[in-house]
């Protein structure tokens, strides 16, 4: 099978190509990615000169260049997208260029193509916020209700998927994901921010009261369930993909990283909260769990132990990106800092 991955120099991308080329050797995978501050080519540097990999300097925007891409392609894995709600909140403009238009472009290129399987990554930020005390979890039936530009540009982008199922017969699936976390993770979210000023010993910064609980998956665990579903799962359905059965606060995590780095909760800096901060997610992935048989491998005490491991071995890779422009960003970000 010939596979094209957009976005596929970010984190989760990066993380899923060489899981699946490890995983199915017979396969072919094109990276078409347009190198954003979040997307690097050290990311996949290891598997450059791989036979059955090839890399696309481009933007998923261009729709010339998109269809060209896509001509003997089977598969479409859609990861390309601005994340980081943040960014989204002081600029949501290219959040919605990118997530809602530039989804548009592939998914028509996708059926102009006759493209076999459309999958598109989403998260469960599109589901709103939960309150700490509700015991309930989101589900694939859960009503959307997003409250971030971020959040509100991955909906648009779901709206559309569906869309062309509905109208056109694409064969498409979806999958909202929980926060991932792992290696190759850009520095500007949470666990490899808290990780890389530990170990340069300067000040965490932790939103409000550092008490918004939020699901983490391991990166791993979310390419087996990509995969899973690629092989086996529904046309037209959505899968929900999370990696806890418990709560864990934002701030809990931030005090195991600094256990695991045996450094003082004295780094730990509350600053003003962000506006519109989801107070909690959670996730039910019994769906994927009963029809494809997948779940959680990882345990996120042992796996979050791992991942500080890679960044204290991979300075260089984290320092390169805490370059200018990110302190610039980081400055603005966390003023009371």
């Amino acid at each position: 099978m010939k596979i094209l991955v957009t976005g596929g120099s970010g984190f989760i991308g990066s993380n899923y190509i060489r899981y699946h080329l490890k995983e199915n050797k017979a396969d072919s995978i094109i990276n078409l990615d347009a190198l954003t501050y979040a997307g690097d080519p050290d990311n996949l540097k290891e598997i450059k000169d791989h036979p059955n990999y090839k890399f696309v300097k481009g933007n998923i925007c261009n729709p010339k260049r998109v269809f060209e891409i896509m001509k003997d392609v089977d598969i479409v894995v859609h990861f390309a997208a601005e994340t980081h709600v943040d960014r989204s909140i002081a600029d949501p403009g290219i959040f919605l260029k990118t997530n809602v238009l530039g989804t548009e472009i592939l998914l028509k290129a996708a059926l102009e193509n006759k493209i076999k399987h459309f999958h598109h990554i989403s998260t469960d930020e599109v589901f709103g916020a939960l309150d700490l005390s509700q015991k309930r979890k989101f589900n694939e039936d859960t009503i959307y209700n997003p409250t971030s530009p971020y959040a509100a540009s991955k909906a648009g982008a779901e709206h559309l998927v569906k869309a062309y199922y509905y109208t056109y017969g694409l064969a498409v699936t979806v999958t909202n994901c929980s926060n991932n976390y792992g290696p190759y993770q850009h520095p500007e979210k949470l666990i490899p921010l808290a990780i890389t000023n530990a170990l340069e010993d300067k000040k965490i910064p932790v939103y409000g009261d550092g008490l918004n609980v939020r699901d983490w998956l391991y990166v791993e665990d979310h390419c087996r369930a990509i995969d899973r579903i690629l092989e086996g799962g529904k046309i037209g359905h959505t899968y929900c993909v999370g990696g806890l059965t418990a709560d864990i606060s934002n701030l809990e995590i931030i005090r195991n990283i600094l256990k695991i780095l045996k450094k003082d909760d004295s780094l730990i800096t509350f600053v003003k909260d962000r506006p519109g901060h989801d107070r909690k997610y959670s996730i039910d992935w019994s769906k994927i769990k009963r029809e494809l048989d997948w779940q959680p491998r990882y345990d996120l005490a042992v796996w979050l132990e791992k991942t500080v491991d890679w960044y204290r071995k991979n300075l260089t890779w984290w320092k390169k990106r805490k370059d200018k422009k990110f302190r610039e960003y980081y400055q603005i970000q966390y003023q009371d800092l």
